[in-house]
């Protein structure tokens, strides 16, 4: 079936549709009622489900948390399983503003555009192209639209635990092609240590970041301390400003998306090893130096003894994605992703031994154990064939760091957006999708909406 006529025929319809969803800030904010996520994320579900029954779609919505649209009569479904929240949009943003939606360049800007509200409108066209072109499917079609991907995956484990209809089998394009078949564990954590600070310096600013899935790209100190501390600190990319009684450090990095930390530089990381080159004393300079030389600017936590690797999905890694230093007690905010073949009973506790021995306490953890789909599965074989029939290349699997829907309830993969050779820019400034990898997204979706449910 093809539904690429009436895709490109409604181009300019979906890419206002997405630039309307894109201008809601729908990053998590404080609980209210109708809002169980903030007001922003409420919103954006509220807007996109309008949009889908502007379309003729019948839809759904459960608490605000989750809502969905529907195509079909079947008894049994197919899904694809989507979010409409976004990480913070963090500094360095120079093309446009993070929630602009702006359109130049043959390009569509904003937060949001790539992760994962561009592929999800684009899955809303591809399912209007189906219906168009009179598609009667065997299983009806779901869209899942969640609020709550990038900071826990609440939505989604509280649609499933709230009796939500289950898929036999089906994707979320909130990866990259050809298909990821094997997604890490993930970790998500904070530890905390309390100072009791003597001596000569003392801390009374570290903050740093936005999320635990980003390596962020600026972080800052400040200390009281003697007017010479500035003269001992030496290091590339780190500012030092004399203030009020004592001292301002800055340190630049290079954000990424926290499942590829060894793509970006911890700004966190490289403001803590600057530091560590004054003469703190007492329980600071041993806090210091831990996350200095423990952590530092590793992207792998060799030095907390987290280095393990398989050959299906490559090295453990560790970012550290929030620092804040508040009531005289730091806290680390990081995520870990662990190869698909271990087990989180071999991670976890070395994980928590290596922040033990600093001085750190646990006040926080999330797990999400890691997924793997064979090749020979109903499902790679279906989506495989999409793939190749749809861009002429071998479709290879693959697996990944990140964390997706495919985690949440059984028999999804991630497939798509991102194609080969194309840079990643969710989650880092100036987050953009080409126009055309947005129209050939909503093409390979329907193909493959169109494989699973005939």
């Amino acid at each position: 079936m093809n539904c690429k006529p009436y895709i490109r025929a409604h181009a300019d319809e979906l890419l206002e549709s997405l630039a309307a969803l894109v201008r809601i800030p729908s990053i998590e904010g404080v609980p209210e009622e109708h809002a169980p996520f903030g007001r922003e994320p409420a919103r954006a579900l509220h807007e996109t489900l309008a949009l889908c029954e502007k379309l003729g779609f019948r839809t759904g919505n459960m608490d605000d948390r989750v809502g969905w649209c529907e195509y079909g009569e079947g008894e049994e479904m197919v899904a694809v399983l989507g979010h409409l929240d976004v990480v913070p949009a963090g500094d360095g943003w120079t093309e446009t503003e993070p929630f602009s939606g702006e359109i130049k360049n043959g390009r569509i800007y904003g937060r949001g555009t790539m992760d994962d509200k561009g592929p999800m409108v684009a899955a809303i066209y591809a399912l209007a192209a189906l219906k168009d072109a009179g598609f009667a499917p065997s299983k009806r079609i779901r869209l899942l639209f969640g609020t709550n991907e990038e900071t826990g995956c609440g939505d989604m484990s509280w649609y499933v635990s709230h009796d939500g209809e289950l898929p036999v089998y089906g994707f979320t394009p909130d990866g990259e092609y050809p298909i990821i078949n094997g997604e890490k564990g993930i970790l998500n954590g904070t530890y905390s240590r309390k100072l009791h600070q003597t001596g000569d310096y003392r801390l009374t600013k570290f903050e740093g970041g936005a999320a635990s899935n980003i390596s962020p790209a600026y972080a800052a100190a400040e200390l009281q301390c003697p007017a010479d501390a500035a003269s001992k600190i030496a290091a590339d990319k780190v500012t030092v400003t004399p203030i009020e009684g004592g001292i301002r450090v800055e340190a630049e990095g290079v954000a990424v998306h926290g499942s590829t930390p060894e793509l970006g530089e911890n700004a966190i990381g490289r403001l803590a090893m600057a530091l560590a080159q004054l003469p703190l004393t007492g329980e600071l300079g041993d806090c210091m130096a831990f996350v200095a030389e423990r952590i530092g600017m590793e992207v792998h936590g060799e030095s907390l003894g987290l280095a393990m690797r398989d050959e299906l999905s490559g090295p453990l890694t560790l970012n550290l994605g929030v620092a804040k230093f508040e009531q005289e007690t730091l806290s680390l905010v990081f995520s870990v992703r662990y190869p698909v073949t271990l087990k989180y009973e071999l991670v976890y506790p070395r994980l928590s031994r290596g922040f033990t021995l600093g001085g750190f306490t646990e006040t926080e953890m999330t797990h999400a154990a890691a997924i793997y789909m064979p090749p020979e599965s109903e499902l790679i074989r279906r989506l495989s064939k999409v793939y190749e029939e749809q861009t002429g290349e071998k479709a290879e699997l693959k697996s990944i760091g990140g964390g997706t829907y495919a985690k949440s309830m059984p028999n999804l993969v991630a497939f798509g957006p991102i194609f080969p050779g194309d840079e990643v820019r969710e989650h880092k400034p100036d987050e953009y999708m080409e126009i055309e990898r947005v129209l050939q997204n909503a093409e390979i979706i329907a193909a493959a909406m169109y494989e699973l449910a005939k």
